[in-house]
């Protein structure tokens, strides 16, 4: 079969997983024999088509009022006219309509579609295509991707999430395949009844990660080294985390990973000060992890899946994770982590004392952390699914085509 991949990047400009996985999956695609070409978006004007690894890429200019992923910040109403303009963008389906006629694809997989918008899933209807959609995070629900607002987890849309995404549910009848990457963010689309007439399909993100020695056991009293890794930003519980630590009166220190807006990291230091959290900036995640005795991952809202946290299981690293999202179905409390609750903040530090306070508990989740996402780590179950899912809407009985 012929697929034709939508996304809003594609390699080499990656913002996250998303085009990380997309990369794996298209790539995989192909060498199962089928034929693939990618459309994405750049931020110049017009249409390029290139090679990139071998997978033909077209880029397309993204028709709006700016690229949206520069480091330029944009003031509150430049940035709700930007997403006015994203609920239903006709030049960009315009683009979509051009690609299919030129390419005719036999199915048409969707990724993240910000910048896209979903009025592309209109052409491809209309043209008789099959669609399968994947979700990768809460763009489709939420501007903002993450459904978080005023420090706290929206349970329900909030009225500019209502007014940017009113029609999104009854476009998304449309669809005829959804992927969730993980089952909690399939259903919370389910829930506000997205995609009626689509099949229903969970495939976990996978990564390709080589199997470390196993880490030293652990012995009583032991410094323990606690990590995290990752953007620093609200939404990832950081100002927690640090709280949590200071109030702890063992030894033990945390490294904090990752970058993000400078204004904010200066205040997460001052929040630091006078303990022993250090802020490494930019690592190479595989040798951090190796430097670490357990990963934290208090994520405020409701992560997709963790990816971080699958990634430290596979390099023996137990994880402690606030219960939230994608994270429940790969950090399991008592087997490979333990589970912390932004609702009882004091639940974090009581999880790193446990940790802390029973070596033979550690050494038993860390001899356990890589074989319990063993499955996970397997590409070609990845994309053995994602065939199944493309097959499977292939040979379902075509969508009506509305008039």
């Amino acid at each position: 079969m012929k697929i034709l991949y939508i996304n809003s990047l594609y390699s080499p400009l990656i913002e996250g997983g998303a085009e990380i996985s997309l990369k794996l999956i298209v790539e995989g695609m192909k060498s199962l024999g089928h034929e693939v070409v990618v459309l994405s978006l750049m931020p110049e004007e017009g249409l390029r088509k290139e090679l990139v690894d071998g997978i033909p890429i077209y880029r397309a200019g993204l028709q709006n009022a700016y690229w949206p992923y520069s480091k330029a910040k944009k003031n509150k109403l430049a940035r709700l006219s930007w997403h006015y303009q994203d609920q239903s963008n006709e030049n960009m389906a315009n683009v979509v309509k051009e690609i299919l006629s030129t390419e005719k694809p036999d199915i048409v997989s969707c990724h993240n579609l910000a910048g896209w918008s979903a009025a592309i899933w209109n052409p491809i209807h209309q043209a008789g295509i099959p669609i399968v959609q994947v979700l990768h995070d809460l763009y489709l629900l939420c501007p903002n991707s993450n459904m978080f607002k005023n420090e706290q987890t929206c349970e329900n849309q909030c009225f500019s999430c209502k007014l940017l995404r009113s029609n999104h549910a009854e476009k998304s009848k449309q669809i005829s395949g959804v992927v969730g990457i993980s089952n909690n963010i399939l259903q919370r689309f389910i829930s506000f009844d997205y995609f009626q007439n689509a099949s229903k399909n969970i495939i976990y993100n996978t990564r390709t990660i080589s199997n470390p020695p196993a880490k030293s056991p652990r012995t009583e009293k032991q410094a323990i080294r606690f990590g995290y890794l990752g953007t620093l930003s609200k939404v990832k519980g950081l100002e927690w985390l640090i709280e949590q630590f200071k109030e702890l009166d063992f030894d033990a220190s945390v490294s904090i990973a990752g970058k993000g807006d400078k204004v904010y990291e200066n205040q997460l230091k001052e929040l630091a000060k006078d303990s022993t959290i250090e802020f490494v900036g930019y690592v190479n995640s595989t040798e951090f992890l190796a430097e670490i005795d357990v990963l934290i991952v208090p994520s405020l809202w409701e992560e997709p899946l963790g990816m971080v946290a699958i990634e430290a299981l596979a390099n023996h690293v137990p994880v402690i994770a606030n219960k939230r999202g994608g994270l429940q179905e790969t950090v399991k409390d008592g087997i490979n982590g333990l589970y912390c609750y932004d609702s009882s903040p004091a639940s974090l530090g009581s999880a790193m004392r446990q940790l802390y306070e029973n070596p033979a508990q550690y050494n038993q989740f860390s001899q356990a952390a890589r074989e319990s996402v063993a499955s996970i780590l397997d590409a070609d179950r990845m994309i053995g699914e994602y065939e199944a899912v493309l097959k499977d809407a292939l040979a379902k009985p075509k969508l009506e085509v509305s008039k």
